[in-house]
């Protein structure tokens, strides 16, 4: 067998009471090559709903601009914003139709509809659970290592955003092929919006 190949990425989700919160680092690498410091992880697809990815920047771009048309289609027929497990539910159905020949890319779906905050994990074939938080990519087990011992439900967005943070520090100063800064979009009653990231660090 051949060497294998780790495609590096490290993306996180938190849910908490008041909303979700999702990031990821912005390092484009194919195996311990960096081919990129400014690669985007994080789509908003609507007000109310966001993805993080970690796998290939293509795969990743394409299941985004799938959800985006999918969630307005929805809304446009249907006069009102699909649920966080319809879009997250139509997702896995895409990535499982391409068992054969799957995305490259585990995806986490947060959001916030009618029956408040979610947020829901799925690897490349689509399988879905729902979790109050999660990492995906290489630097996944040290990210998570950050939020078992952190993780409150009963946190403000304020404190999710900088454990969000504190979790992808830890990835990107020991996972060699995760870096370039963070990437981070909350989802409350507000809506959906990227915030702007300022973090120092040591790699």
């Amino acid at each position: 067998m051949g060497e294998e190949v780790q495609i590096g990425a490290t993306a996180v989700g938190i849910k908490t009471a008041g909303g979700v919160v999702l990031a990821a680092e912005k390092r484009v690498s194919y195996g311990f090559y960096t081919l990129s410091s400014s690669g985007k992880k994080v789509f908003v697809v609507d007000d109310k709903l966001a993805i993080a990815s970690a796998g290939i920047i293509a795969d990743m771009q394409t299941l985004a601009k799938i959800l985006k048309l999918n969630a307005k289609s929805y809304e446009l027929e249907m006069k009102k914003k699909p649920s966080v497990h319809a879009m997250a539910k139509l997702l896995s159905v895409v990535m499982f139709s391409r068992r054969f020949m799957p995305f490259f890319a585990e995806v986490l779906v947060g959001g916030v509809d009618e029956e408040g905050p979610h947020l829901i994990v799925m690897d490349p074939l689509g399988s879905l659970i729902e979790d109050n938080y999660a990492a995906l990519g290489t630097g996944a087990k040290l990210a998570a290592a950050v939020l078992d011992g952190n993780y409150r439900n009963d946190m403000s967005i304020e404190e999710t955003k900088r454990l969000a943070v504190q979790a992808l520090k830890a990835a990107i100063e020991r996972d060699p092929v995760s870096g370039g800064g963070i990437d981070l979009v909350v989802v409350d009653e507000k809506g959906a919006r990227e915030e702007e990231v300022r973090v120092q660090l040591v790699i």
